[in-house]
């Protein structure tokens, strides 16, 4: 299998593209700081993770920005923490807030010589259009949590990017999903029978950071240490 075997990379932003880690812990210091808490970085992402994922399964159908707010009231119930729902509205709007990877930009310019990039994401319109002006790059199609009424790694979100694609023209052979979570990405593309590619940004930590761990079996084609460095393997090939 060679990454030019591809004509289609649907992605997930969110620790992928966009360092969702870093803006994470940044929005989560007011918070920390009105309760006088020295968590560490790790404490509290892994903390975001059980929360989110659990406000996800039982909301569904709310928008990423309202979830977050959510997610921030129940972290400040956990921690003993007693904020104004201004705080916890302002970490719902952070999204826009949170930095790109220094590399996303460039592979991303150079991936769309080659494919079509699709984004598949669990966040809503608004938070993605933030996101986008700090990625500088044009996707082809973006579908959101907000579109689909569910949120990774229901399969649904998957479902639904194979029947839009589809209508596009494009079959599953011909799409590679580039992510860096294996509990969101990975395992459900693994059931549907797609390839992926893991961008591991965590490839320098332990432990899963702001995601939960992932399932067994949870499966994937490639590996690389950043988006970067999967456009290099693919200069690599073509030049092979």
């Amino acid at each position: 299998m060679r990454l030019q075997d591809f004509r289609v990379l649907t992605f997930d932003c969110y620790g992928t593209l966009i360092d969702w880690e870093t803006g994470i812990n940044a929005a989560l210091q007011p918070l920390l700081r009105l309760g006088g808490l020295a968590l560490s970085r790790e404490d509290a992402l892994e903390a975001f993770a059980r929360h989110e994922s659990a406000q996800q399964s039982e909301t569904p159908g709310l928008i990423y920005s309202d979830l977050l707010s959510e997610v921030h009231r129940s972290l400040a119930d956990e921690w003993g923490i007693e904020a104004s729902d201004a705080v916890h509205e302002a970490f719902g709007n952070s999204v826009p807030d949170w930095p790109a990877f220094p590399d996303s930009t460039a592979a991303l310019t150079y991936l769309k010589q080659h494919y079509k990039l699709v984004i598949l994401s669990n966040v809503d319109r608004t938070s993605f259009a933030g996101s986008q002006k700090r990625l500088g790059v044009e996707f082809d199609a973006v579908y959101t949590a907000q579109d689909i009424g569910s949120y990774k790694p229901d399969l649904r979100n998957f479902d639904y990017m194979l029947e839009k694609l589809a209508e596009a023209g494009h079959s599953p052979s011909e799409i590679l999903h580039t992510a860096q979570s294996l509990f969101h990405d990975h395992a459900p593309a693994k059931r549907l029978g797609l390839a992926s590619a893991w961008i591991d940004r965590r490839h320098d930590r332990d432990g899963w950071g702001a995601t939960p761990p992932p399932p067994s079996g949870a499966g994937y084609d490639f590996r690389f240490p950043t988006l970067g460095d999967m456009a290099k393997a693919h200069k690599e090939e073509a030049l092979a």
